[in-house]
C-alpha cells in the first residue's frame, strides 16, 4: 500500500494547481488527467438545462486576476494560487482606493497566514481572497483591480467510469471535482476513487461499479436527473471526500441508516479495529444528501477521515498537498476495498439439508480444513452458515451473530455450496 499511497499523492500534486469550479475548463483539465489513469465517459450538459429543481448555470472561466499597487507590483495574484479569486467572480477592470476595495477582500483573521476559499456561484459578485497579514501590510492608496474572467453560456461537465460486474445492479462511488487548490477536499477523494476503480478492474466483481466525477451539488443533481429511469439499478453507494488527512476514519450513514452499505462499512471498520467514528445521516454535507433525498432515498453513505469543516485547514490554503499523506490515502483505499469485498460476497443462502446437521466428514469438508491454523474457527463458520442459511439471513448476518470474520464465513459458504449443501 505504500507504493499506491505515493502514486495517489503524486496525482493530488498534479491536480492541485488547477483552478476548478462547478463548470469550466478547470474541471475538464482535471478529468483529462484522471482519464490517464482510468478511461472516462465525459458528459457536457448545456447551460439552461433543467435538472430536477435546478438549472445548469453559465460556464465560468478565468485567465488572470490580480490586485496591483501603485508601483504595479501584484499584491494579490491569481497566478500564485487559484484560491486568490472569489469563485465565479464576474470580470472587473478598475482602479480604486483600498477603503473601497476592502469590501471585496476576504481573509481569515483567526489564521492570518492562510488564504480562505470563497465562492459566489449564483449571485454576480467579484472578489479576492488573501492572507490577513497581507491585507494588514497594505498601505492606503489606489490599487489596480483586474479579473479577466468570462461567465457565458456553455456546459456543465461531469464524467463516469464503469467497472462491469457479473450483474447489472450497481454500486456508485461519487466524488466532487469542483474545488480549486484544496488537497483533502477533494483531491484526495478523487485519487482514492481513481485507484479504487483500477483495483476493481483487476477483478471480476459481482456488482457493476459506476464511478461519478461531478461538481458538488449541481453535478450530482444533474447526474440524478439524467439517470432517473435507471436509478433502480443502484443498490449501494459511497461518497468519498476528505480522504487524506491524518484524522481517524469517519463513516456517515445513509438516510436509511440500515442500508446494506451502512452495515458493511460498520462491520469492516469494527473488525479492523481501526480508530473510527460512525455518524447518523444529516441533510448537510457532500453529495450523499442528493442521493439520499427522499424521492431517491438511495443506500448511499459517505466515507471520509476528518469530516467537512472538522479541521482548521478546511477550505483554506493550508489544505495543501503537505496536509494529506500517502499513508492516510492508502488506508482509506484499503477500507473501501475491504468493504466492497464484503459487499460483493454478501449473499443469502438456503440449506438444502436442513433437518439435523449434515455429515460434513463424509463429504470431505472437515478433511479439507486439516492443517489450517484456524481449523476450529472454520468448522464453526460452517455450522453457523448451515444453521442460518434459511433464505432470510445473509453472510453478514452470520458474521455479526457468530462473531467470526466475514472472510472465514464466506469461505465456509463456498465450501458448503461446492458440496451441494446450500444454494444461493
Amino acid at each position: 500500500m505504500t507504493e499506491l499511497g505515493a502514486e495517489m499523492h503524486a496525482l493530488v500534486e498534479r491536480l492541485y494547481p488547477l483552478c476548478r469550479s462547478i463548470t469550466g475548463d478547470g474541471v475538464r483539465a482535471t478529468l483529462d488527467i484522471v482519464g490517464e489513469y482510468v478511461p472516462l465517459q465525459v458528459h457536457e450538459v448545456p447551460t439552461g438545462t433543467q435538472v430536477l429543481d435546478w438549472t445548469v448555470p453559465q460556464e465560468w472561466n478565468i485567465r488572470d486576476a490580480y490586485v496591483a499597487d501603485a508601483t504595479g507590483r501584484r499584491v494579490v495574484d491569481f497566478a500564485a494560487s487559484s484560491l486568490h479569486v472569489l469563485g465565479y467572480s464576474v470580470p472587473v477592470s478598475a482602479t480604486m482606493p483600498l477603503a473601497e476595495l476592502r469590501a471585496h477582500l476576504h481573509t481569515l483573521p483567526d489564521h492570518p497566514a492562510w488564504v480562505p476559499y470563497r465562492t459566489s456561484y449564483y449571485k454576480p459578485e467579484w472578489g479576492f481572497c488573501l492572507a490577513e497579514e497581507t491585507l494588514d501590510a497594505l498601505p492606503d492608496g489606489e490599487y489596480e483591480v483586474r479579473i479577466d474572467s468570462t461567465l457565458a453560456d456553455g456546459h456543465l461537465t461531469y464524467a463516469e467510469h464503469v467497472v462491469p460486474g457479473q450483474v447489472a445492479d450497481e454500486v456508485i462511488v461519487s466524488c466532487h471535482v469542483c474545488h480549486p487548490s484544496l488537497a483533502n477536499d477533494n483531491l484526495a477523494g478523487i485519487a482514492v476513487a481513481t485507484f479504487l476503480a483500477r483495483a476493481l478492474a483487476e477483478q471480476t466483481p459481482y456488482y457493476t461499479y459506476r464511478f461519478i466525477y461531478a461538481p458538488g451539488t449541481i453535478g450530482a443533481i444533474t447526474w440524478l436527473a439524467r439517470n432517473a429511469e435507471r436509478i433502480d439499478r443502484v443498490k449501494h453507494g459511497l461518497v468519498l471526500a476528505c480522504a487524506g488527512d491524518p484524522g481517524r476514519l469517519t463513516y456517515k450513514q445513509s438516510r436509511r441508516g440500515d442500508a446494506e452499505i451502512d452495515r458493511v462499512i460498520r462491520h469492516v471498520l469494527a473488525a479492523s479495529e481501526r480508530p473510527h467514528h460512525v455518524t447518523e445521516f444529516t441533510p448537510y454535507g457532500y453529495d450523499e444528501r442528493q442521493y439520499c433525498s427522499p424521492g431517491f432515498n438511495l443506500g448511499v453513505g459517505s466515507l471520509s477521515r476528518t469530516p467537512y469543516a472538522g479541521y482548521p485547514e478546511y477550505h483554506t490554503s493550508a489544505d495543501n498537498p503537505d496536509f494529506v499523506s500517502p499513508e492516510a490515502m492508502a488506508d482509506t483505499l484499503a477500507v473501501c476495498r475491504e468493504a466492497f469485498a464484503v459487499l460483493d460476497r454478501n449473499r443469502q443462502y438456503t440449506n438444502l439439508s436442513p433437518y439435523g446437521e449434515p455429515q460434513l466428514g463424509r463429504r470431505g469438508l472437515y478433511d479439507a480444513l486439516g492443517g489450517r491454523s484456524d481449523t476450529k474457527q472454520a468448522q464453526m463458520a460452517m455450522l453457523w452458515v448451515l444453521n442460518l442459511s434459511d433464505g432470510e439471513h445473509s453472510l453478514l448476518d452470520v458474521a455479526e451473530r457468530s462473531g467470526l470474520p466475514f472472510d472465514t464465513v464466506a469461505v465456509a459458504a463456498g465450501a458448503l455450496q461446492g458440496a451441494g449443501l446450500i444454494k444461493a
